[in-house]
């Protein structure tokens, strides 16, 4: 008998790739969808070719009458947690629905779950944002929180939650703690994808420069895929922690600027430059993770590298414009 899972934030970059990846492991998957969606045309474009794969509710999050009859109705195995309001940068902007998205949300499915069968399996995810964005040292399980935007105090706060409700009602819950990932299902929004998007369209002749802020800024960038990956390990170990989700590497955007121009063998000097305006007047300093625990205890490796991740990026987005 396969195994069920939801997955809330499904239509998202994380969401799409772990209904993929439990898909080809044969679980039956369910997804909660929000009823009230600004752009209904283009947010499913992430799961289109499994749409007929998966079950879709729709749901309103503070409708806790209809989350409880579906989580009974579907009575999953493994439950994961992804959906958040995820622009970290406009997060206090809207702090009461960052809060109520990230937070109350999370705690409403907890409290579900843990009346009607605490054996479900609930992974949430965490950020890196969750730690003080001025530290310099690499960040494991047991470095202390100091969030700066309601974003990340919403997911500490939910972390805690998780914490709670494992060690005082005996759930089979975790938290990974996720460190930058991207994807070609990344919105255009974020540095990466940007970047892939315009190498592409310069290389095709639609685009003739790219602008960009610090090109020096670094990350620990991996690949989203690697991350989904581990989100299922998590689920499948028989004594719930927390774990953290990163690579352990720091690159800049002028890393991921060349090696994608040089994909597509362009001279990257001859198409960027440099914007000041664009620069983050105070911008976190690299956050790097420490994914040792992971990889040992639950014996994760990353499939993708830096160069394979531009690989991939690049590779999507030509053929994207191209077809």
């Amino acid at each position: 008998m396969s195994k069920i899972a939801i997955i809330t934030g499904i239509t998202g970059q994380d969401g799409s790739y772990l209904a993929e990846l439990l898909i080809q492991k044969k679980y039956e998957v369910h997804g909660f969808i929000r009823k009230n969606v600004k752009n209904k045309k283009n947010y499913l474009w992430r799961i289109k070719k499994i749409q007929n794969k998966i079950k879709l509710h729709k749901i309103d999050i503070d409708d806790v009458r209809r989350l409880t009859f579906l989580i009974n109705k579907i009575k999953p195995n493994e439950f994961y947690h992804l959906a958040a309001q995820a622009n970290d940068g406009h997060s206090f902007d809207n702090e009461l629905y960052t809060f109520n998205i990230n937070l109350n949300f999370t705690h409403k499915i907890l409290s579900i779950v843990r009346k009607i069968n605490r054996k479900v399996r609930f992974f949430f995810a965490g950020s890196s944002e969750m730690f003080d964005k001025n530290i310099t040292k690499k960040i494991n399980e047991k470095t202390n929180f100091n969030p700066s935007s309601a974003y990340g105090i919403a997911k500490v706060s939910s972390h805690y939650l998780v914490k709670n409700y494992r060690e005082t009602f005996n759930l089979h819950a975790s938290t990974g703690i996720l460190f930058n990932h991207e994807s070609p299902r990344k919105e255009d929004t974020f540095v990466l994808r940007k970047i892939s998007k315009a190498v592409a369209r310069i290389k095709l002749g639609l685009q003739k420069k790219l602008k960009l802020g610090d090109i020096k800024s670094k990350r620990d960038w991996g690949h989203a895929k690697d991350f989904v990956y581990a989100m299922w390990l998590i689920n499948q170990q028989k004594i719930p922690t927390d774990y953290i989700i990163g690579t352990g590497q720091l690159n800049s955007v002028e890393d991921f600027v060349k090696k994608a121009f040089s994909y597509v063998k362009l001279d990257y000097k001859k198409y960027v430059y440099i914007d000041k305006k664009l620069f983050r007047k105070k911008d976190s300093k690299a956050r790097l993770a420490d994914p040792t625990k992971l990889q040992k205890k639950l014996k994760w490796k990353r499939k993708y590298n830096f160069n394979s991740l531009v690989k991939d990026m690049l590779e999507n987005e030509l053929k994207s414009l191209n077809n």
